[in-house]
């Protein structure tokens, strides 16, 4: 079946998950989901299964990810890009960026994601980053409830660099292994009002354990997947041109058996 069948190729490892794309995962607050949904649009597994995605596959969906100083941004994004964690990282000047690719339904589909300064002095250099996102990701400190006050400041600032209802909306909880309890919840339940207010999804996770970080990237991914394929087909008409039959990326260090259609492009990690 198509939710049984979908493969899903991220970095170096191949991890076999949303047998139910996109719903109601504990990991996640529904009430505070907006984008919530049990699957693709049956347009989008149609072009999928035909393989009929256009230039989907060869589309860069931009993420932009904001916060305080120290809330974790960048531990974040290495945690899941290079799998690292590093207690000691120096904090981000300007931008920075990773290019991170996945397979969904076999169609390579690639994520930018943008590490923006969190210091004040760095606003008007990393606000000039914030344009064209597709996915904006508010980051605060479950740690330091005054991070939480402050997000939706960082969200203003990067919704005024782009087109109203453009983009998705994230509200991340970073740092989950350092609070527990009766803290964690009173923290998340003004997360989860936050979110619901700024229209945003909510997630919590852990850049030092990894809990929740993949998961999480993995649903930015599908739900920006899901937008560019229903772009490309409201432009074509719903006619678009196959792009391959192939169902496997080839990653960086790996011997993959190759599809007998060459037209699938190789591609690395970053």
């Amino acid at each position: 079946s198509w939710k049984a069948g979908l493969d899903w190729t991220l970095g170096k490892t191949s991890l076999h998950i949303f047998k139910q794309l996109l719903c109601c995962l504990q990991w996640y607050t529904p009430e505070a989901c907006l984008q919530f949904k049990d699957h693709f649009q049956a347009q989008v597994r149609s072009a999928c299964h035909q393989r009929n995605t256009g230039t989907v596959g060869l589309k860069i969906s931009k993420v932009v990810v904001v916060g305080d100083l120290f809330v974790g941004k960048t531990s974040l994004i290495n945690r899941f890009c290079k799998d690292i964690f590093d207690r000691d990282y120096k904090a981000t000047i300007g931008v920075d960026f990773e290019i991170e690719r996945f397979e969904i339904a076999g169609v390579p589909y690639n994520l930018q994601i943008w590490d923006t300064a969190g210091q004040e002095k760095f606003k008007c250099i990393a606000s000039a980053y914030y344009r064209g996102a597709e996915v904006i990701v508010t980051v605060f400190d479950l740690a330091d409830i005054q991070t939480l006050d402050h997000t939706k400041q960082w969200l203003e600032d990067a919704l005024r660099e782009n087109e109203p209802g453009s983009s998705f909306i994230f509200l991340v909880g970073t740092k989950k292994d350092l609070v527990s309890g009766a803290t964690c919840e009173r923290t998340e339940r003004d997360a989860i009002r936050f979110a619901s207010e700024m229209q945003a999804e909510y997630w919590s996770v852990s850049a030092k354990t990894g809990e929740n970080v993949k998961e999480f990237f993995s649903r930015v991914a599908a739900l920006a997947f899901e937008r560019s394929m229903l772009k490309e087909l409201e432009k074509s008409n719903g006619r678009m041109a196959q792009i391959g039959a192939g169902n496997l990326i080839k990653l960086e260090g790996n011997s993959l058996d190759a599809p007998e259609s060459n037209s699938q492009a190789s591609l690395s990690c970053c």
